[in-house]
């Protein structure tokens, strides 16, 4: 009922410049979704085969259960690619920390990359079992793949994996 009064009073249109905006933005639409496509699937065939990196879900990489199905029905893989570390939530925290050009958000679809953990960010509260059950591993990543360069974007990754794994390894062992 308020949406609706609203609506009625302040009229449900755009500002002539906010639809110049929105116009403006859907004529690189195509482009913006073909870097980011390209960009995801540069980035998962990069990570299948990291050392540090235990799993990599990505629909339009061979090793994804429904692959054969992304390809039938779509043309590219989207921009979200998903992996898992080794070492559970620390060691996706310590990932996150030691990220320089990816920005750390929930935010998806911007034209910088962006990453999370949602083990400790936005299914923080959820209890491990339902995590588990959905598919949020401890050490699971989700990066939405931004516009910058491949190159650029798997220099950071691979920067930040290698120095969390360089402070896993230098904690004291416990026991």
């Amino acid at each position: 009922n308020d949406l609706r009064t609203f609506a009625r009073q302040s009229g449900p249109c755009m500002s002539p410049f906010n639809a110049w905006m929105f116009s403006q933005g859907l004529q690189t639409l195509p482009l913006r979704i073909e870097r980011h496509c390209e960009n995801a699937l540069g980035l998962a065939n990069y990570l299948a085969s990291h050392p540090l990196v235990s799993q990599v879900r990505y629909p339009f990489l061979a090793s994804h259960p429904q692959h054969a199905l992304a390809r039938r029905q779509m043309k590219a893989g989207g921009g979200i690619v998903t992996f898992e570390v080794a070492g559970g939530i620390e060691q996706g925290r310590r990932f996150l920390d030691n990220l320089q050009l990816c920005s750390l958000t929930a935010n998806l679809g911007d034209a910088r990359t962006t990453a999370t953990h949602p083990a400790s960010t936005t299914h923080y509260a959820t209890p491990d079992e339902q995590r588990r059950a959905v598919g949020i591993t401890p050490g699971l990543i989700r990066i939405s793949v931004g516009l910058e360069h491949i190159d650029d974007i798997i220099r950071d990754i691979e920067r930040a994996l290698a120095l969390s794994s360089e402070a896993r390894l230098a904690e004291p062992a416990q026991g």
